[in-house]
């Protein structure tokens, strides 16, 4: 499938968020998302500084070198605008941003990233996350203790290891450079939309062939129909092979769309409380950067789940297996109950259970040999018997084997 060169971001506050942290740019050579943390204010002054910084550089390059060292460069300048801003607002103390931001060199995308926001290819009907998160369970999924599903829905997936904030100016960015073909599709996403649409959706999205605004819109409408607990913002590009030049104005979505999002804003009061816990709770960063210490105990709380975790399935197994159990001595003790009436080698018995066995197992045992022999029987009763008839209890089997007796002490004469 090939898609005409063409680009689309858009940006939503989602079902729970009070205000929209997240920042997007979709330009000519440049396709940015930007998530920020850090409070009502924080989060969202973090993005916009940081498509605000980064915009410059869209413009071409003349090699994939230049615009790789150009992304460095612009990334730890605004951890540095960070750090001046939270020094003149320390109210601001903590903010920050993911930063997920792809520049077209050519036929090469040259990839900065920083934070859990994530870069998609689409190519050949096949989706593929370019980026790796830096977050607390994805080392957990990357030393093998919990699995890509779990760490979707793990209490701790939104601690970050690494962010572009106000406490490190020289932050350890994942930077490289991959080959572009004809009908590529990139995606570009805040985990507003990867925490809630799964990847199969998300690559049933992408192949359907609409244009990439439409397209978006889709992958929109899935995450607010699946809750949209965090805000969404998504961009598209449609790019690969020989990059076009696109045309028009850059479209800038989230707060880096409010030219007021990227002042610095006066410390708001918190109208939370307990008389409105879901304002407040809105109003709470959906990312942190822990410190080293909080780390260890994150690290020794997983072993912990881990333990409950296989004690809880020990348990669980246990008790299916006394349940089980306690079933099947159930049902073997009602067999026991029932009678029925048929033969051993030579002679008419009854047999207390039931006429089926499970394997090896005999669910019926000889419960009164009759002495009746079975060549004093006539040719009806004997295939009869031999047949077993069921009787409703033990009389009802005894006043069977009567009416069997009668008939064969006449049969003998």
């Amino acid at each position: 499938m090939v898609f005409e060169g063409s680009s689309a971001a858009i940006s939503h506050t989602g079902k729970v968020r009070s205000n929209n942290q997240d920042s997007g740019y979709a330009g000519s050579n440049l396709f940015v998302v930007a998530d920020g943390m850090g409070g009502h204010a924080g989060g969202d002054v973090a993005s916009s500084m940081a498509i605000t910084r980064l915009a410059e550089l869209d413009h071409p390059y003349e090699s994939t070198a230049e615009a790789e060292r150009a992304l460095r460069e612009a990334i730890t300048e605004t951890a540095g605008d960070l750090i001046d801003t939270v020094r003149a607002r320390p109210e601001l103390a903590g903010m920050g941003t993911t930063v997920s931001a792809l520049i077209m060199v050519d036929d090469y995308a040259v990839i900065a990233h920083i934070g859990d926001s994530r870069v998609y290819l689409y190519r050949d009907g096949a989706l593929t996350q370019i980026t790796t998160d830096h977050t607390f369970v994805q080392r957990l999924v990357d030393s093998g203790r919990i699995t890509p599903e779990e760490a979707r829905f793990h209490p701790r997936r939104s601690v970050l290891m690494r962010v572009l904030g106000d406490m490190d100016a020289d932050p350890e960015l994942d930077t490289f450079i991959m080959p572009t073909q004809p009908g590529d599709r990139w995606l570009i996403c805040s985990d507003g939309l990867s925490g809630v649409v799964d990847d199969i959706h998300t690559a049933r999205a992408l192949g359907q062939g609409m244009a990439p605004g439409r397209t978006a819109d889709n992958l929109l409408k899935q995450a607010l129909d699946g809750g949209a607990p965090d805000n969404v913002t998504i961009v598209i590009a449609d790019v690969g092979g020989q990059h076009p030049i696109f045309s028009g104005t850059p479209t800038i979505v989230g707060s880096a769309s409010n030219p007021e999002g990227v002042e610095v804003p006066a410390a708001r009061p918190s109208r939370g409380g307990w008389l409105h816990p879901v304002r407040q709770a809105a109003n709470e960063p959906t990312h942190f950067e822990p410190a080293p210490e909080y780390l260890e105990e994150l690290i020794e709380e997983d072993r912990r789940r881990a333990r409950r975790r296989r004690i809880g399935w020990i348990i669980g197994l246990v008790l299916v297996l006394l349940g089980l159990a306690a079933g099947l001595f159930g049902a073997y003790q009602w067999t026991q109950t029932r009678y029925f009436v048929g033969a051993d080698e030579d002679t008419v018995v009854i047999y207390r259970g039931i006429q089926q066995d499970i394997g090896p197992i005999s669910l019926s045992t000889a419960y009164i040999d009759t002495g009746i022999s079975l060549d004093d029987l006539t040719l009806f009763d004997r295939v009869t018997i031999e047949n077993t008839i069921t009787a409703r209890s033990l009389a009802d089997a005894e006043a069977i084997v009567d009416r069997i007796r009668d008939r064969a002490e006449v049969n003998s004469r």
